[in-house]
């Protein structure tokens, strides 16, 4: 999973408009925005959920909402595809929403420390970007850390059925990295 995520931002990285566009002049800004982006990557696979074409109820004001929202950043995508995947009830909204914020902070902390990253690379020593980096995974864990608790006392309001299928998403989503495949 690891080595398809890495191929996958060094082409992206690679391409001539991307370059031009993100002023990435020398292979060394490459390697930190290929990192980075490979970190923000994995952490999204731990705390999301996104399926291929999921689209949130309609049926429901939260919905629009969420749907209009959701057009306008990646984490609110994938706030309102697990929204929908959990098929979460009314009665389960309050234990929903401290678990939607927390995905929230969690992505703008990350998107603060991977912008911070990227804007120092050209001039990080090796021990810059090892400590920059290890600032990106203990963000991880915090986030997770947070996360957790909040999920977990949503998780225990479910149904089985609900219990089963959340069991199914997080297990199929790519966050076990040291899985074989």
């Amino acid at each position: 999973m690891i080595a398809v995520i890495h191929g996958l931002t060094a082409q992206i990285v690679a391409a001539p408009s991307l370059r031009k566009t993100m002023k990435l002049q020398n292979t060394s800004t490459q390697l930190h925005v290929v990192r980075a982006l490979e970190v923000l990557i994995v952490a999204g696979f731990a705390v999301m959920c996104t399926p291929s074409g999921a689209a949130p109820a309609m049926n429901s004001p939260t919905g629009a909402h969420a749907m209009k929202t959701a057009a306008r950043t990646p984490v609110e995508t994938r706030i309102s595809s697990l929204h929908t995947r959990l098929q979460i009830t009314s009665a389960q909204e309050s234990l929903w929403l401290p678990v939607a914020q927390i995905m929230r902070d969690n992505a703008n902390t990350m998107q603060t420390l991977l912008h911070a990253r990227n804007d120092g690379a050209s001039h990080m020593s090796a021990t810059d970007d090892l400590h920059s980096y290890g600032q990106i995974a203990e963000a991880h864990a915090d986030g997770i850390k947070k996360l957790t608790p909040a999920f977990e006392s949503l998780y225990n309001s479910m149904s089985d059925v609900q219990k089963h299928n959340a069991d199914q998403i997080f297990r199929s989503e790519g966050h076990h990295v040291g899985r074989k495949s």
